[in-house]
């Protein structure tokens, strides 16, 4: 074989644990079903256009000639008004009922609600430091070698030092870099965001339920970026504590 495929690989998103990435996944699946028909439709017409064109000439029989005949008769609807205002309503149609959730998704991604904790993500070459603005902790954010890695743990998104954040918890998150451009992504918490040097951007994250994520730096500007994983714990807020591994 070429091409040895990866025995965990998959074709779906990774499951979400946020109220922002099941709407993405929503939004996903609607448009690629909308997405289906029209690409059904619209094989179906070009296929049914070309058997009428050239097969009735290439296989002719008496009921095919005559078919032919009468389509040359009705030609006219290839330069029909009411064809042509159809075919432009629908396609707006289908537009408009897409804009719809998709503009009240990007709305929903750029509200930032009252915020009950503020973290701080700065990204250096090649590490991230975490701030905890309301409880006053800070700590830096390595990638583990691999031979530092116990079985359980992932090549190349393990951390020694994870981000702590509580679930049911409205969360302001401020990236920003050093340095270079990097970036902050989690698909499981639908987040990607980039770091500018000296700019401050800002997302609100809403965690449903506790557990391990994973994400790495999405930026290709250098040699390295691929080395920055971000490895978030959600826990329970009852035993919320960001400085227990330090």
């Amino acid at each position: 074989m070429l091409f040895d495929l990866p025995r965990n690989y998959q074709w779906n998103f990774q499951d979400p644990a946020s109220p922002t990435m099941e709407g993405i996944i929503d939004l996903h699946h609607n448009v690629l079903f909308i997405l289906i028909v029209i690409m059904g439709v619209v094989t179906y017409l070009l296929f049914a256009i070309m058997r009428d064109a050239s097969i009735v000439w290439m296989f002719p029989t008496e009921m095919r000639l005559k078919r032919q005949q009468q389509f040359l008769q009705f030609n006219g609807i290839i330069h029909g008004t009411v064809l042509e205002i159809v075919w432009t309503i629908i396609p707006s149609l289908i537009l408009f009922i897409v804009a719809i959730p998709s503009f009240a998704l990007l709305y929903s991604m750029e509200e930032i609600l009252a915020p009950q904790l503020t973290v701080k993500l700065i990204a250096h070459q090649w590490y991230r430091s975490y701030e905890y603005g309301n409880i006053g902790v800070e700590y830096d954010s390595y990638l583990v070698n691999e031979r530092d890695l116990s079985k359980s743990e992932p090549r190349l998104l393990t951390v020694d030092h994870p981000l702590y954040l509580p679930v049911e918890t409205n969360i302001r998150l401020i990236i920003t870099s050093t340095d270079v451009i990097h970036s902050f992504a989690v698909p499981s918490l639908g987040l990607k965001v980039d770091a500018v040097p000296g700019r401050l951007n800002q997302l609100n994250v809403y965690i449903n339920r506790t557990g391990l994520f994973y994400g790495q730096c999405s930026e290709s500007r250098g040699v390295n970026h691929g080395y920055m994983p971000i490895q978030v714990v959600a826990m329970d807020l009852e035993g919320f504590s960001p400085s227990s591994k330090n």
